[in-house]
């Protein structure tokens, strides 16, 4: 293949396409999602276990028992994190099958679907709608997470990827937000509307839907796996304004060349895989200090946190409004410092101030009750906790899991990754409430202990991306040694027998 020379950085700068609208209809169709369902939960507990009760009367003709109410909620509560598994292990079919933009498509259907059933299931006083619908929204929330952040780092250039992929937490903070605000009183959070509640994020469902059939397919899936470089550079053009994008089609050129013999892996062939065992422990490992860290049941458990640190029940959902506007700020703030600082200082620098705020947490909890300003301390210590989350791992993160792989890996580890992480989810929201109840508040040492595992591992092996062509990062990872041996290495002396 040939193409036109010139100076892709020069035309990024210069011109403009329909890149950041494409952005937005995919963040509020894709972690806007995620973000939203996974806070806006939360202040619904008692109205729909009212609900679960008057159902039972209705259709049984007497009070249904506490244990079985009980019960009722914690499948409601849980099986989103199953829906979101069966999501994440689908992403490689469906995204492969249909190509990124038409699975983001389907993924709205799926959404508007469930939307639908969560709306009918108070009229039809049936909490068996309420479970299939939250079954679907983790569906979509696992499906449409992992499609998104592949949307993204594959339409982005190799100098704008950091900022481009960081969007995807931008949008779930958002989502976070929304989810708060729409569930005070004063709007949707009141017994006779916590139906609709859930059905807010379809509405952008509905727009993705109507818009994204006219903005392009991702260009590096057209140029890699379909082979067509035309239309690989029509969509860069319609992206990115009017130029040649030399640099980015050799990149994608040499990328598709290091892989013609390699065809595309699934799930278990790259577990298998010596060669990309690093980048597979590192991501692994930073996802689990990401869910261990405590960042997960800030966002589930917030309200028994904040309970807990003695904050009035009254003002707890503004200061949880607070923690949502701290994200979004953080997260933009982060992308605006990404590409100057690297990834690697925001990665040990982040994880290192978590782990010094929850040890300060722990202290402020414990004298909690010498003075009544305590509480306030505690809160604003969690915020410093959040800010330093969304600004340093949680932002880094989101770019990192972008550029570790190339495009024969990218979808299984996108498959592993997501299993991972809705794993933990669903072990964390069994297991926190009767940690916090057995520690008190020595439970957050052990998020401390984590957060400082994640800073000594990214300080002394995380290789710095920033800048770097995906084949380069594979090299520097194939580099990392420990104690003088490195996993090529044994493959090596393994192939040599």
């Amino acid at each position: 293949r040939t193409h036109c020379k010139g100076s892709v950085g020069k035309n990024i700068q210069t011109t403009r396409g329909n890149a950041l609208f494409l952005i937005i209809i995919l963040g509020v169709s894709g972690s806007f999602h995620n973000g939203y369902h996974n806070t806006g939960l939360s202040s619904l507990s008692p109205y729909i276990q009212s609900f679960i009760n008057s159902s039972w009367c209705d259709r049984y003709k007497e009070p249904p028992p506490p244990q079985t109410i009980t019960m009722i909620w914690s499948l409601i509560v849980s099986l989103y994190a199953v829906g979101g598994l069966l999501g994440a292990t689908t992403v490689k079919f469906v995204s492969g099958r249909l190509g990124r933009k038409k699975a983001m498509i389907a993924n709205s259907f799926v959404a508007i679907m469930a939307a639908a059933i969560m709306l009918m299931s108070k009229g039809a006083k049936s909490y068996e709608m309420i479970i299939v619908a939250r079954i679907l929204h983790g569906y979509t929330a696992g499906l449409g997470w992992s499609t998104h952040m592949m949307y993204l780092v594959e339409i982005s250039p190799r100098k704008l990827r950091g900022v481009v992929s960081l969007t995807a937490v931008t949008f779930a903070s958002l989502g976070k937000l929304s989810g708060r605000l729409f569930g005070l009183s004063e709007i949707l959070g009141r017994e006779e509307q916590w139906n609709i509640l859930f059905c807010v994020p379809a509405c952008f469902s509905v727009l993705q839907v109507i818009v994204l059939p006219f903005l392009p397919e991702a260009p590096r899936y057209l140029f890699i796996e379909k082979g067509d470089d035309k239309a690989c550079k029509k969509a860069l053009q319609s992206l990115w304004g009017k130029g040649d994008y030399k640099e980015e089609m050799d990149e994608m050129l040499a990328e598709q060349v290091a892989i013609e013999s390699t065809p595309l892996k699934s799930p278990l062939e790259l577990l298998r895989d010596r060669t990309v065992r690093w980048q597979l422990m590192t991501l692994s490992f930073i996802q689990c200090c990401n869910q261990l860290s405590g960042i997960t049941m800030l966002s589930t458990f917030s309200f028994d946190i904040f309970l807990e640190a003695g904050i009035p029940r009254d003002q707890i959902r503004y200061v949880t409004l607070g923690l949502g506007v701290s994200e979004i700020i953080i997260t933009i703030f982060c992308g605006l410092l990404i590409e100057h600082t690297g990834r690697r200082p925001l990665f040990w620098g982040g994880y290192g101030v978590m782990s010094a705020t929850w040890v300060c947490v722990t202290v402020a909890l414990s004298l909690k009750d010498s003075s009544q300003w305590v509480p306030y301390i505690a809160a604003a210590l969690i915020i410093v906790f959040i800010l330093f989350f969304c600004g340093g791992p949680s932002g880094a993160g989101a770019t990192l899991n972008n550029e570790l792989f190339i495009q024969s890996d990218r979808m299984a580890a996108f498959v592993i990754v997501g299993i991972q992480r809705w794993l933990c989810f669903a072990v964390l929201g069994l297991v926190f409430p009767f940690l916090i109840n057995a520690l008190n508040s020595y439970c957050f040492l052990l998020f401390a202990f984590v957060s400082l595992l994640g800073c000594l591992y990214t300080f002394f092996l995380l290789p710095e991306t920033k800048g770097k062509t995906l084949l380069e990062i594979c090299e520097e990872f194939k580099a990392i040694t420990v104690c003088g041996k490195s996993f090529t290495e044994e493959k090596r002396e393994e192939t040599k027998l």
